[in-house]
């Protein structure tokens, strides 16, 4: 057999993508060819020409592991292929083992069919769902430093790496602080949903997927609620009537007496979906139709917009919040907005994005009024209705039924931090006697006594009984 070696080398010119490029070098017979390998990095300096084993991109890069590993696997393809050509023909030459690599089926581009799958929610209205998937791929490519990544890239190693390239990166909103471990599971979340859809259309070998043993990790934080006291203080604030944070209070006031409706779909209630004393609506976000009671006091909220409204009309939004001179207007009911032209349910979308921050702002002020110390905003109001009907005894499974949820597993997860109850009987039944002074010096005095023998303490009773004011039993 001629002379034959397998070595790789860097480029000396950067690639399109400012990158340079890995090559594997191959040498027969003193004949030489050189192949693109799927690796590229930032600087020449990353590559070691002169490594040891396997290491030829330095360890200081972040990708170093899975990056040698993938050029480990590039060279042991080419010199299997080597060895499969050479029992074929007489002669194997770098240019025939180049081009039956180059010819070898690679698998598709996980970026581009996850931008697709993307755009696919973004036309069917999934806005917030698109944002999601959005950000996700944003911070993907990121991770990726300009270049591709494939299916077959997509292994448990690559999504250790990824997640820990996440705990690195700076929150958006608060540049001081790095991503929260629970925003790092849901874009582990997004990047498992995307999978899971390539797997459904055939893009992604199920028996591949690497979310089979990896797991998603999460921590457990505290929902913020208010107690029945603080829902009252906020009640009894003393506000000019028609403000904007008097408005903004009836808001947060009859989504809490409305079992927790969602902003979103607060500001877009229509007085069509009030019928005979009823709530009735269908959720924006799982679509579920809702069928609640008015309480009194979310019908004396009402009666505020009602009156003077001579010429109120059903689809009249209830709030005065969105423009009904915006094109939206005319959808009314979710199955219209469902039709909606996507640049209508932007616009949509946007306004009531909008309209909550505002609130959430006015919830603030409305809090340190109160004098709350909670960051209290539109949510809250649905997580102090699940709190204050578990601490009234209402079984998780009404509780389901009122939030609506799809399962009684959601609504027991959503139940977790608020049930309470329990603990806080054992704790009672622990420490609940009060421990008072006079308990700690008779404590004090019993232990002094038994240091002495029965005969003594008898006589000393027998004493204190006929002499002190107070009756002491034996």
């Amino acid at each position: 057999m001629e002379a034959l070696s397998f070595r790789f080398e860097i480029g000396n010119k950067p690639t399109r993508n400012k990158k340079f490029a890995i090559y594997l070098c191959i040498t027969v017979g003193g004949k030489r060819k050189r192949i693109k390998s799927p690796v590229e990095v930032s600087s020449r300096n990353d590559f070691n020409s002169k490594c040891i084993g396997d290491n030829w991109v330095r360890k200081s890069v972040p990708q170093a592991t899975r990056w040698n590993r993938l050029l480990h696997d590039f060279k042991e393809e080419a010199v299997a292929k080597f060895n499969e050509l050479d029992q074929e023909e007489d002669v194997v030459t770098p240019e025939k083992l180049a081009t039956s690599i180059k010819t070898k089926n690679v698998s598709e581009s996980f970026i581009k069919y996850a931008k697709e799958e993307a755009q696919h929610v973004l036309n069917a209205g999934g806005i917030e769902t698109y944002k999601k998937f959005n950000g996700f791929i944003n911070k993907l490519e990121c991770f990726q430093e300009g270049r591709d990544l494939l299916f077959d890239d997509i292994t448990v190693e690559y999504l250790t790496e990824f997640e820990n390239f996440l705990h690195k990166l700076p929150n958006t909103k608060n540049p001081k602080k790095l991503l929260h471990p629970n925003t790092i599971h849901e874009v582990m979340k997004d990047f498992r949903t995307i999978i899971n859809k390539a797997i459904k259309v055939g893009k992604f070998n199920a028996a591949k997927n690497p979310y089979l043993t990896y797991r998603i990790r999460t921590v457990e934080t505290s929902k913020e609620k208010l107690t029945e006291k603080e829902i009252m203080a906020i009640k009894e604030l003393d506000l000019e009537e028609g403000s904007l944070i008097w408005h903004t209070r009836n808001y947060f006031l009859f989504s809490f007496y409305c079992a927790g409706i969602r902003a979103g779909d607060l500001i877009q209630l229509r007085w069509k979906n009030i019928v005979d004393g009823r709530l009735n609506y269908q959720m924006g976000k799982n679509h579920k139709v809702r069928d609640l009671v008015l309480v009194q006091p979310a019908l004396d909220i009402l009666a505020y917009y009602r009156y003077g409204k001579e010429k109120m009309r059903k689809r009249d939004y209830i709030f005065p919040l969105l423009d009904p001179e915006k094109p939206y207007f005319t959808y009314v009911d979710q199955k219209d907005i469902d039709t909606m032209p996507i640049e209508i349910k932007q616009q949509l979308h946007r306004d009531v994005s909008t309209k909550n921050v505002v609130m959430n702002k006015e919830l603030q002020r409305i809090a340190k009024m109160a004098g709350i110390d909670k960051n209290v905003s539109m949510h809250v109001s649905r997580h102090s209705f699940a709190k204050i009907a578990k601490d009234q005894g209402t079984d998780n499974s009404a509780i389901q039924q009122m939030l609506a949820h799809s399962s009684l597993k959601i609504t027991e997860g959503y139940m977790g931090s608020f049930d309470t109850k329990s603990t806080d009987n054992a704790l009672m039944n622990i420490f609940g006697k009060t421990v008072t002074k006079k308990d700690m010096m008779i404590n004090e005095v019993m232990s002094l006594l038994q240091e002495h023998d029965e005969k003594y303490v008898a006589e000393l009773l027998t004493k204190l009984k006929n002499e002190s004011k107070f009756q002491i039993d034996n």
